[in-house]
């Protein structure tokens, strides 16, 4: 990255994190993976209850392996041969998790969350339960607007999601959102998280790079 798309990406990151801050959301710029993981570290305990949302960028930016092999509780939705319903109760018990870690699939620079769902348990838990919600956001996740975020969603988000789960959606084929009746279809729950109530609960963590959908 050359010193003047660092200097417009750093501009960008700041600034949604200064709005993140208005709306009583907790931001910080991270610079690398280690940065991240060191921040996170500082932000939960040993022994914590943590969970977290279905994410690719939690994937990525080696998060989920940070918690399975960190001293916490980890409420682990991924474990191999979990049945239906013990998923089901992974979801319920991350309502009363220390932290919960997730994404979100779009944040505009005024510093509002959008997000949409197909089973709702991870939208429901950024809105209430956790005691902490920890965002890990990549740069590319960050447009200007509401309107550029759920076009966003539509036409890129949803379809890659789609696609990475073999859903059979219009849009895991022609990648564009047909507003679908399918049973596949996942998005269900359309939520836009604008302010935070509780102070310190929710932690937006911005990353330079692109991580997720």
């Amino acid at each position: 990255m050359d010193t003047n798309t660092n200097f417009i990406i750093e501009k960008r990151l700041h600034r949604t994190a200064d709005n993140l801050k208005r709306n009583n959301i907790n931001a910080y710029v991270i610079n690398n993976l280690e940065e991240l993981h060191k921040v996170i570290k500082s932000l939960i305990a040993p022994n914590d209850i943590v969970a977290l949302g279905g994410s690719m960028t939690l994937f990525e930016t080696g998060v989920i392996e940070l918690l399975r092999n960190g001293d916490y509780q980890f409420l682990d939705r991924y474990e191999k041969g979990l049945s239906p319903e013990e998923i089901r109760r992974i979801y319920l018990d991350s309502f009363d998790a220390d932290a919960y870690f997730t994404s979100t699939n779009a944040l505009t620079i005024d510093g509002m969350l959008y997000n949409i769902d197909g089973n709702g348990n991870r939208v429901a838990a950024m809105l209430y339960g956790p005691k902490k919600v920890i965002v890990v956001v990549g740069i590319n996740k960050i447009v200007n607007n509401l309107e550029e975020a759920e076009n966003r969603l539509k036409n890129f988000t949803a379809p890659s999601n789609a696609k990475r789960l073999n859903l059979n959606t219009p849009c895991a084929s022609t990648g564009i959102c047909s507003d679908c009746n399918s049973p596949d279809r996942i998005c269900t729950d359309y939520v836009t998280i604008k302010r935070q109530r509780t102070p310190n609960r929710m932690h937006v963590l911005l990353l330079k790079d692109e991580y997720g959908y």
